[in-house]
């Protein structure tokens, strides 16, 4: 459910393609021998996989002077950078350390903050509070984390990492000075002077978070168009743009991708890596609530309209390759979530005398049904594939949790347990796992907004370990809609950053 909407005026379009030579947002860093070290290092970025390899020596980082490879760009204000990290092969220096750093310049005893992973898994923060000083430590319990993020916020530098695809746990939060401007990136050194270490880092991301007070609806971010594969934990960019574009259907032949921006919907060519716009009519203030039957003909959408002084969202199909849109939904707001099986029934959040529940209308248009009735909102509802069950989520326990119930809506129970506030479960083509985005617990439980810290969580439809399988910068247009490609290996979605 989208409850404001905002129209984007101009916007350029920046392409990002698998296929050419560019580093997408890495294209401005560079790397330095830091510290001068006997072994001078370098850095491989593959395009396909977007994994940078670095390779490094350097006798130590620590004490009142360091070296190593640092692949490094400067940076004004707030960011979050993270990556997947692993070194490659057996090593000879137990305390060999790669991991994500911050510093003041490029002097061997410059002020630093990094978030450090060493051969024999010791993790922790390491920082050096001012030049020349003597470096320090915070270390973590937790050992060979697969996966680390160093933020800044303000004057304070933040450490999280996580491992076994668990949530994020804060090693360390430190308050330095290292100047407004900061060198920033990834480093790799081989405690050994005459020795070349190699790491891999996958998943890097920079994301420049919105400043204080800026509102993710007044002042949408730029996009990146990404692509999961829920196995292996891999996310690709398929598409850059300084657009804001939201909420990744995939097409049920795999080969596009459909979303929305400034009010209209286009159409992805997964191929070529360019965007089409859809014909949707008179359509032209569609938000992010929209998706595609089973049988791949059809495409419901919410679109806003004017009526009786008032705007709020109707609900319409239309035809997938364009055309004139059908009034499905008489009352408003109303926000599409899912198509069922058979392709007679669409399911969907309204608000109606001032509490907002799940229902579910005739295809054709008709009268409308109301499945939930609970207190305070439930939002997402989204057939099963095998039509027995429609999820959905509620905030009826204090908490956003992910429930559901059958198509009549008999039997609602709580599928998800946790302390995280858990929005819009998708399941799979193959029936056999959901997909969610999550934010933290201090996000309120009934708001999905922009421009927060949140992570796509994997579980067993059956009921199981919920993995973490993304960490990133989004929200609201991130995952709102059914997002799986048909083989049910991966999950188209949208990240931000300003």
């Amino acid at each position: 459910m989208k409850k404001l909407y905002t129209f984007l005026l101009t916007m350029s379009l920046l392409t990002f393609s698998p296929d050419s030579n560019s580093q997408g947002m890495f294209e401005r860093f560079s790397g330095i021998s830091l510290g001068d070290p006997k072994l001078t290092g370098s850095t491989d970025f593959d395009v396909q996989s977007q994994v940078f390899t670095l390779k490094g020596a350097g006798a130590n980082m620590w004490f009142d002077r360091d070296e190593c490879w640092f692949e490094c760009t400067k940076i004004k204000g707030d960011f979050i950078l993270s990556a997947n990290v692993e070194f490659v092969g057996e090593g000879v220096n137990a305390h060999r350390k790669m991991g994500i750093m911050a510093r003041s310049g490029s002097g061997a005893g410059s002020a630093y903050a990094d978030a450090c992973v060493h051969g024999d898994g010791l993790t922790g923060m390491q920082f050096r509070e001012k030049d020349g000083e003597n470096t320090q430590e915070v270390k973590s319990d937790v050992s060979a984390p697969g996966f680390i993020q160093l933020e800044r916020k303000g004057n304070s530098y933040i450490v999280r990492i996580s491992k076994d695809r668990q949530a994020l746990i804060t090693v360390a939060q430190k308050e330095l000075e290292l100047g407004e401007e900061v060198l920033a990136g990834l480093f790799i050194c081989s405690h050994d002077e005459d020795v070349i270490e190699t790491a891999r880092f996958s998943n890097v991301r920079l994301e420049i978070p919105a400043a204080a007070g800026v509102d993710g609806y007044r002042t949408p971010s730029p996009s990146r168009l990404e692509v999961l594969d829920v196995e292996t934990g891999q996310r690709t960019i398929v598409y850059e743009t300084d657009a804001h574009i939201e909420a990744p259907n995939w097409s049920r032949d795999g080969k596009f991708l459909v979303y929305n921006s400034g009010g209209k919907l286009f159409r992805f060519d997964l191929d070529k890596k360019t965007p089409v716009e859809i014909n949707t009519g008179f359509a032209q203030s569609n938000n992010n609530d929209h998706g595609i039957s089973f049988d791949g003909k059809t495409l419901a959408i919410s679109n806003h309209v004017q009526e009786n002084g008032n705007s709020h969202s109707i609900i319409f199909t239309v035809p997938l390759e364009g055309g004139i849109p059908k009034r499905i939904t008489a009352k408003g707001p109303s926000y599409w979530h899912g198509w069922s099986p058979d392709g007679k029934w669409l399911t969907y959040c309204a608000e109606r005398n001032g509490n907002y529940d799940v229902y579910k209308i005739p295809s054709e248009g008709g009268e409308e049904i109301r499945l939930t009735n609970a207190e305070g909102l439930d939002d997402g509802p989204e057939y099963s594939p095998d039509g027995k069950f429609i999820y959905f989520n509620s905030v009826r326990t204090g908490m956003m949790q992910i429930w559901r119930m059958k198509p009549d809506g008999t039997d609602q129970e709580q599928v998800t347990f946790d302390d995280f506030q858990n929005w819009f479960a998708h399941p799979s083509p193959d029936g056999k796992q959901l997909i969610m985005i999550s934010y933290l617990k201090e996000v309120p439980a009934g708001s999905h907004p922009h421009n927060q810290r949140v992570m796509l969580r994997v579980m067993p439809a059956s009921g199981g370990e919920i993995k973490s399988m993304a960490f990133l910068y989004g929200g609201q247009g991130t995952l709102n809609v059914p997002s799986w490609s048909p083989d049910s290996k991966k999950v188209a979605f949208v990240s931000y950053t300003y």
